[in-house]
């Protein structure tokens, strides 16, 4: 007589019913509800673009570590409420009227529908609209927080907010329709893949203009001129800041692919990221070494982001062979571009005009010699070149006279710089009334 396992005769009974509801389930049900491959693809761009987005957000906490760390602990709460609020002010800005002037359909300089987000497409990029604009948004912040650096130290807290609406909502949005939103720039065909000249170059001359506007920190230069060196507080807050700069920018420029399934494209975008940023800190370093006969951190770190900032417009159409001459030469803008600061009497805390400004310029007219097609190097001739010397020059000159003017009208409004006595005793205690290491200070009392 056989005898059969109870347990192994119920499992066969239930693969006999699975099989047969299969064999009976309507096919057609099962095709209608498959997603299309469009609609795939576009799940996969808009996943992409919000975790570049999220990356890209990422990198204010690593503009405010850089800041902190590169200026005195007196001042480093001051520092990070800037750049923590320029997120802010940039979200609610960019939502009520810059996503409008910079993408909305209007002219060649301006676009004029879509306050609010209201009025648009649901889609934009082949992605959700909502989803585009987030990446833009965080952008628009990175362009603002660059100032922050710049006029460390010395400005108040107020007037930076002023500053902070104005370029967020206006000024960086303005650049953005002439370069990516359909404007007259584009219609030439001047190239910025992900805003060398968008981002950067806007917020290090922003950048130069406050710190023209506000002059240098107290006992910065000597009566003959001669600067000094005012050491920041805290050199491994800075690096990590760097850190997080460097690993957020694989989403400010793979991500401005604005496509997850460009695969080839992508990979291409991030090792030219990387390259440029290791070498041009690597030629930081050694030109610093060979000038004052030491390997500067800071400079060395610095050079990391010049190589950053100047590959962010040709990244996508340069080899990887080009990316590393980018750092190369952006290497020595990094240094050579403090050394004409300081010449020139500017006090620029942590380097942001160098860095930004500087290899923004540098980054967007490399285009024109190194684009594996239309640069002068490689055969294009001399067309491109001279649209993008047209392009950032314009772009560079527009906001330098913007800024001055703004900074000047505010300052005779308000007043854009703090007091002696505050600004000796730290920014932090004096506009927000707390200390970023409890006890720092000590106050003698009668």
């Amino acid at each position: 007589m056989s005898y059969m396992n109870p347990t192994r005769g119920r499992f066969t009974a239930l693969v006999a019913v699975l099989l047969l509801t299969l064999a009976t389930f309507p096919s057609t049900y099962a095709l209608a509800d498959a997603p299309s491959i469009d609609d795939l693809v576009r799940s996969i761009n808009t996943i992409w673009i919000l975790l570049a987005a999220f990356l890209v957000f990422f990198m204010q906490a690593g503009f405010g570590m850089v800041e902190a760390g590169f200026t005195r602990a007196k001042n480093a709460g001051n520092i990070l409420m800037k750049n923590f609020l320029d997120f802010c002010i940039a979200s609610v800005g960019f939502w009520v009227i810059g996503f409008t002037i910079m993408f909305g359909a209007g002219n060649a300089l301006f676009g004029t529908n879509g306050i609010l987000l209201q009025g648009l497409p649901g889609e934009m990029a082949g992605v959700p609209t909502p989803a585009f604009w987030f990446f833009q948004a965080v952008f628009c912040g990175a362009a603002a927080t660059i100032v922050a650096g710049a006029v460390a130290e010395r400005m108040r807290f107020p007037a930076y907010l002023a500053y902070s609406l104005v370029i967020s909502a206006f000024v960086y949005p303005l650049v953005g329709h002439w370069i990516w939103g359909g404007g007259w720039l584009q219609e030439l065909g001047f190239l910025d893949f992900a805003g060398s000249t968008v981002v950067h170059a806007v917020g290090g001359w922003a950048g130069l203009m406050g710190t023209v506007v506000l002059g240098p920190r107290i006992g910065k230069f000597n009566r003959d001129g001669s600067p000094n060196i005012i050491m920041g507080h805290n050199i491994p807050l800075a690096a990590l800041g760097v850190f997080i700069l460097w690993f957020g920018w694989f989403g400010f420029n793979p991500g401005s692919t604005l496509s997850g399934i460009a695969s080839d494209l992508i990979a291409k975008v991030a090792v030219n990221t990387n390259m440029a940023a290791a070498i041009g800190a690597l030629t930081s370093m050694l030109v610093v070494w060979l000038l004052y006969g030491k390997p500067d951190l800071g400079m060395t770190m610095n050079g990391a982001l010049g190589g950053l900032v100047a590959v962010t417009a040709p990244c996508a159409f340069v080899s990887t062979g080009a990316a590393a001459v980018i750092g190369i030469i952006s290497g020595f803008v990094t240094v050579f571009g403090v050394k004409i600061l300081d010449n020139l009497g500017v006090d620029d805390p942590v380097g942001a005009v160098p860095v930004h400004g500087m290899n923004g310029i540098w980054g967007t007219i490399s285009i024109g010699l190194l684009h594996e097609s239309e640069g002068l190097l490689f055969g294009g001739g001399p067309g491109q070149l001279g649209i993008q010397i047209l392009g950032v020059f314009t772009v560079v000159a527009f906001v330098s006279v913007v800024m001055f003017l703004f900074f000047k009208v505010l300052d005779r409004a308000i007043g854009i710089r703090v007091n002696r006595e505050e600004e000796i005793r730290g920014l932090d205690i004096g506009e927000h009334g707390l200390e970023s290491y409890s006890g720092f200070q000590i106050f003698i009392t009668d």
